[in-house]
């Protein structure tokens, strides 16, 4: 079983423009939308949803107010604001680092189980779909990533999938390793642009530390030919495969509007 990941060094690149294609070439493969903070395959996939799971990120502290006796070392301790000087907890700024529960000496702070975001499984006419959702202001994006491919994998080992295909998230943070890490191959998609080149180059040094092999595709190719060529070069010197190059066509926006992998919904040369 293989678990190709298709990544970008941007966001707004096209990456699933082409996960949502690849998918709907594809026979006997397991869907994954990795890209947990604007999660989009969904989107163009029409997915059922068959079932959802909590996502539990850090445990977050809880006040007690009938315990406390408003000594205000839990304000005075925490570093990020997260109490106030009238001994009020913002969730939105708190990093859940425990040290307001450790420092308590009555006991009115407590870490609690924090609902972070949801897991969901989806069919779809092309495959399985694995997918989630963080909560707004959440950390733990890359916990929930790992999760999304864990349940991925073993979905394609129920429905003994010959691969995995993932939708990852753009950059090269936490997020974006976690999805990276144990994958097979890398597709990594990149915009003829200063910042797309630069990116680029970011993810691909990546891809090499955790020694993972890799192709790129070009996208929006013909809005910028100096900058394509540029692109080619920069591939040819590091011995990187150029995999296509996909023209912009209005068609494209279209598909993607009316929830068509691009590929079935176009006719014009990006859909070969």
């Amino acid at each position: 079983m293989n678990e190709i990941v298709v990544l970008s060094g941007k966001g707004g690149t096209g990456k699933t423009v082409v996960t949502s294609s690849f998918a709907a070439l594809s026979d006997a493969t397991v869907l994954a939308d990795a890209d947990v903070d604007a999660a989009n395959m969904a989107l163009v996939l029409s997915p059922e949803q068959v079932e959802e799971q909590v996502f539990f990120g850090m445990p977050k502290p809880v006040l007690h107010e009938d315990l406390c006796v408003a000594c205000g070392l839990c304000h005075e301790k925490c570093r990020y604001g997260a109490i106030d000087e009238s001994l009020h907890l913002d969730p939105t700024a708190c990093e859940a680092c425990g040290l307001c529960v450790h420092v308590c000496a009555v006991g009115a702070l407590e870490l609690q189980p924090n609902a972070a975001g949801q897991l969901f499984v989806s069919r779809t006419e092309h495959g399985s779909l694995v997918h989630a959702r963080l909560e707004p202001g959440e950390e733990n994006s890359g916990k929930l990533v790992m999760e999304v491919r864990k349940r991925a994998q073993a979905l394609a080992q129920e429905e003994d999938a010959e691969r995995i295909l993932v939708d990852g998230p753009p950059g090269i943070g936490c997020p974006v390793i976690a999805a990276l890490g144990g994958a097979n191959f890398a597709v990594l998609v990149a915009e003829p642009s200063v910042s797309g080149m630069h990116d680029l180059d970011r993810v691909i040094e990546l891809a090499k530390h955790f020694e993972i092999p890799v192709g790129v595709i070009v996208n929006k190719s013909d809005l910028a030919p100096e900058n394509t060529d540029r692109l080619r070069r920069q591939c040819g010197e590091r011995g990187i495969p150029l995999l296509g190059e996909i023209p912009f066509e209005r068609e494209i926006v279209d598909s993607i509007v009316a929830g068509t992998p691009p590929v079935l919904g176009t006719d014009g040369a990006a859909s070969r």
